[in-house]
């Protein structure tokens, strides 16, 4: 199945939605990391749901779900940005202990709350948090939207380790070409009845087709996903000068270097002391004199 979010509306009504399937981007993901089957699930349901918002929002930037919790899991975190790349993370709490294979979202995160970062090429960084106070992510997800969007909106995800998928409704705010009024309640009834089998193994046009055969749905050419990390020896070298000359020499004396790896995709990146002496110079150098 091809890695892909189908943006769909129904014609006459201010509905819209779309329909994420990921398999190669998702394998990617868990190939780089030894997580619990649990935790590979929830991993799954956060990508999909990272490339559904990131679609829905029309964000020219990046967006980040991060989900912090005092459960099992300490942190779970996706990232999507407008050319279609993902990557996600979880770290476990350093007191966790075995998690059973069929622990459920409340189990894995306990308490806490949601942050969904948008940063933008260009204009301000935005942030919402929305509290761990529902029993799925998908609906902790929706009360971001009624809460930070105020648009209703309804999620539906599923993963099981191999693939993930997701269907997200929403209501727009123009009813001036709403000829429905019942469109809403309509198609959130019917996207309720869908399967976590169907999402992860049927194409979109037939998870369409089958929810919505008596429905007018007009379809967009879908939009290619995959695995993609941001990360660059740039990148990384401008968080080592944020650590402090001190403790960046403290940890030359010790090491004779400095060596570390991107959590993502677990690149490798490794620094001599001249490199980093050198970069330790730039971040002293004063700024230019405008004249």
């Amino acid at each position: 199945m091809t890695d892909q979010i189908q943006r769909f509306l129904f014609d006459n009504t201010n509905v819209r939605g779309e329909l994420v399937t990921l398999e190669q981007a998702y394998a990617e993901v868990l190939d780089r990391h030894d997580y619990p089957a649990a935790v590979n699930r929830l991993l799954g349901e956060l990508l999909a749901a990272v490339a559904l918002l990131t679609d829905t929002v029309k964000l020219d930037g990046t967006l980040s779900i991060e989900v912090r919790g005092n459960g099992a899991l300490a942190l779970l975190m996706a990232e999507s940005n407008p050319g279609g790349e993902l990557r996600a993370i979880a770290r476990m709490a350093e007191d966790a202990t075995a998690v059973d294979e069929q622990s459920g979202f409340r189990e894995l995160v306990g308490e806490g709350q949601i942050m969904i970062t948008l940063d933008p090429r260009e204009g301000h960084r935005y942030q919402g948090i929305v509290a761990l106070d529902r029993d799925s992510l998908a609906d902790c997800l929706a009360d971001y939207f009624a809460q930070s969007e105020q648009l209703p909106t309804r999620l539906w995800l599923a993963a099981d380790g191999r693939g993930a998928g997701g269907l997200l409704l929403q209501r727009m705010p123009d009813e001036s070409q709403n000829q429905d009024v019942d469109a809403w309640e309509r198609t959130v009834h019917l996207a309720a009845t869908v399967k976590d089998e169907e999402l992860l193994h049927l194409a979109p046009e037939e998870i369409l087709q089958r929810l919505y055969h008596e429905e007018t749905v007009r379809v967009f050419d879908p939009k290619a996903l995959r695995f993609g990390c941001t990360c660059s020896r740039e990148r990384i070298a401008d968080a080592l000068v944020g650590l402090g000359a001190q403790e960046l020499r403290e940890v030359l004396a010790e090491q004779g270097g400095i060596e570390t790896q991107c959590h993502f995709c677990h690149t490798r990146y490794a620094f001599s002391i001249e490199e980093v002496e050198a970069l330790l110079t730039e971040g002293d150098e004063p700024p230019p004199v405008v004249h």
